[in-house]
């Protein structure tokens, strides 16, 4: 599939990582619909990408939202071929905080934003390509979801996120697994130190420190080179079922 071809819903597309994507898209010549919660942010998206992006206001842990927003991404671009989950809270906190243990409902946050959020969207854009046209290999879709390099080395203060994160990775492969009679990719990209929004908003000397944290290249990822890869993924047939690092070979510390 070539981005030309895409017709992308894209969760958390506002800003970040998945404005990243949709931008790069739709410099190819896809279509691309953006699910975000900001209403605001998710105007001044669509005023910048153009009459190929549409926006929808949902909320990623609500099933009947992204249902709603999956129905208006199929309107628009005459159906879903790829899906892209982007959506995410860090929910920082220890299990064991100075004053009281972490609530239930901060882990919990984690857990419906990252990981239920990513399956909401997964499930019901799949639900839509299945009856897309198959290509020459039999493919009427992907799923490219996005974890973290704290799935696998989470620190200290990031239970709750890396759970999240390590849930999608655990989701991939019998996702793909299960989706393959149906023509439809699953994989998972795993980013390390990225410059998103949350990261562009910390003191200068802090990002300078998580830039030079990174072997090589040392310096912050860019969003434009997630999007890279997710059209990688996109083109590439045989990509399925696996997480895919991109973090400049960093390994997390403890704290």
């Amino acid at each position: 599939m070539n981005l030309s071809e895409t017709k992308a819903i894209i969760s958390g597309g506002a800003s970040g990582l998945g404005f990243a994507c949709a931008e790069h898209i739709i410099n190819h010549g896809g279509q691309v619909t953006l699910v975000d919660i900001n209403q605001q942010a998710g105007d001044a998206a669509i005023k910048k990408l153009g009459a190929k992006a549409s926006f929808v206001k949902a909320d990623v842990s609500s099933e009947a939202d992204i249902q709603m927003a999956c129905d208006a991404a199929a309107a628009f671009a005459d159906g879903i071929n790829v899906a892209i989950n982007c959506a995410g809270v860090l929910a920082g906190g220890r299990v064991l905080g100075r004053e009281e243990p972490m609530p239930l409902a901060h882990f919990n946050t984690a857990i419906q934003v990252n990981l239920v959020g990513s399956f909401n969207l997964s499930k019901a854009a799949a639900n839509i390509m299945q009856h897309n046209e198959a290509d020459a290999d039999g493919q009427r879709g992907v799923i490219i979801n996005t974890a973290s390099v704290a799935a696998f080395e989470g620190q200290i203060g990031q239970a709750a996120y890396a759970a999240s994160k390590g849930g999608i990775v655990g989701m991939t492969l019998p996702m793909a697994r299960e989706l393959t009679r149906f023509g439809i990719r699953v994989m998972t990209i795993a980013p390390g130190v990225f410059l998103t929004p949350m990261v562009a908003g910390l003191p200068d000397d802090i990002k300078a420190a998580l830039g030079a944290s990174v072997p090589f290249p040392s310096r912050l990822g860019q969003p434009s080179e997630f999007a890279r890869m997710a059209e990688h993924i996109i083109e590439n047939t045989y990509l399925n079922g696996t997480t895919i690092r991109l973090d400049g070979a960093v390994r997390l510390e403890p704290k």
